[in-house]
């Protein structure tokens, strides 16, 4: 399975954990989501000519599965925590996801679709984001001007912004100039794979319970198969039906316990949920991809 590299990488996080300072991680993790993803987002956007029918149509798609997964992950507010707060920071979780994982599974469905991929990310990114500061702002401590500016200033959203306004104008951006960001590119993903088998909870699956399963249900089987039957219903196109059931088929992003614990969330349910998510797809999203390939 094309996905067996990028897992064993994983793992090989895990195994050399201990050989760098927590914070050592920490900054790996700061390093990829301010400089290395960002330049993978906008070669990635860039680097094909994108048409404004493009955005029209994978922008309402995405977010149309965004609120999907929120709907869901609503319905587990009864037999959640006591908190709103904490609830939050965990519900989060149904619907954020994680683009490292994006761009590592890509390939296995079809390299060819990489632009549209960066743009689905783009368009999802600030949408996510609204969704999960909204939500926990309700207990957190930030004014609406924070949560604006902590928005619009998200280095996913200023990079996919910036490689989808160069794919519209269709200009191609000289080699020696892009090549940097093509390098930067090149590390931002085995650095994100170390990262999370380094600071991942392995024993996380033991605490598996109602809640956090539920929750696991929702980002990996439900809005996924949800997403393939309207495709199919839709009659989607194959190309762009494959890339809307890979995004929502994706675990749960890597940091959302950062953004819970800046809000003063139970941080450590949400580290669980997301090591949980990861764990489990491991099974998840290979299954998926498979039925990628033989329905679409």
């Amino acid at each position: 399975m094309g996905l067996t590299p990028s897992f064993l990488m994983v793992g090989l996080g895990g195994i050399v954990r201990n050989r760098l300072a927590p914070q050592a991680w920490q900054g790996l993790d700061k390093l990829n989501f301010e400089v290395l993803f960002p330049a993978l987002l906008f070669f990635a956007a860039s680097g094909r000519p994108i048409a404004v029918a493009d955005l029209g149509r994978i922008g309402p798609a995405v977010w149309g599965i965004l609120a999907l997964a929120l709907g869901l992950g609503l319905l587990a507010r009864r037999f959640g925590p006591e908190t709103f707060l904490d609830f939050s920071g965990a519900w989060q979780t149904a619907w954020r996801f994680n683009t490292a994982i994006a761009f590592v599974a890509l390939p296995s469905v079809g390299k060819e679709l990489t632009g549209q991929m960066a743009v689905a990310i783009g368009m999802a990114v600030p949408v996510a984001n609204v969704l999960a500061v909204s939500a926990l702002s309700r207990g957190g401590s930030l004014s609406l001007r924070q949560t604006a500016l902590k928005v619009a200033l998200n280095p996913f959203l200023l990079a996919s912004v910036a490689g989808v306004a160069v794919g519209l104008s269709g200009y191609k951006i000289p080699a020696p100039v892009l090549a940097p960001a093509e390098m930067l590119a090149h590390a931002a993903i085995p650095i994100a794979l170390l990262s999370i088998g380094a600071t991942m909870n392995w024993r996380a699956l033991a605490r598996l319970d109602l809640f956090n399963g539920y929750l696991c249900l929702v980002r990996l089987v439900l809005v996924p198969a949800a997403t393939l039957a309207a495709c199919l219903l839709l009659r989607t196109d194959p190309g762009f039906a494959a890339v809307l059931v890979l995004f929502a088929a994706l675990p749960t992003a890597s940091a959302a316990h950062v953004l819970a614990s800046a809000f003063g969330a139970d941080r450590t349910l949400a580290a669980t949920l997301i090591a949980q998510s990861t764990l489990l797809s491991a099974v998840s999203l290979p299954l998926w991809i498979l039925v990628i390939k033989l329905v679409l």
